[in-house]
């Protein structure tokens, strides 16, 4: 499940993971109720510039995504051993709740781990 991390904690969210690579802004870390903070498997910096507002740039955003995930996949560790346990949630900052890194990333789980 990918959930703004704007929104109100939920004990259906499980473990709660923030896949964004910067702290969001107006966040107090307390409040965020986060079980951990992956910011080795958020997209590069230059990834998230590149594909910043440009939704029609998606389709590539998530190729290269997936290239850059495939090149560390040590830094996917943490999270696997966190969905075994149970459900997780996959947190971002973004507005834009349908293309995102939290999205691309559930994706790119489901396609290569099921």
């Amino acid at each position: 499940m990918t959930k703004r991390i704007y929104e109100a904690p939920s004990p259906s969210d499980g473990a709660r993971v923030l896949v964004d690579r910067l702290w969001p802004r107006g966040v107090r870390r307390d409040a965020a109720e986060l079980t951990d903070w992956l910011r080795d498997i958020a997209p590069s910096n230059e990834l998230r510039a590149l594909f910043h507002s440009k939704l029609e740039l998606w389709d590539e955003f998530c190729r290269r995504y997936a290239m850059e995930l495939d090149a560390h996949p040590e830094a996917l560790k943490p999270l696997q051993e966190l969905v075994a346990k149970g459900p997780v949630t996959l947190l971002y900052a973004s507005r834009e709740t349908t293309h995102n890194n939290a999205v691309a990333l559930k994706n790119y789980l489901e396609r290569r781990h099921g």
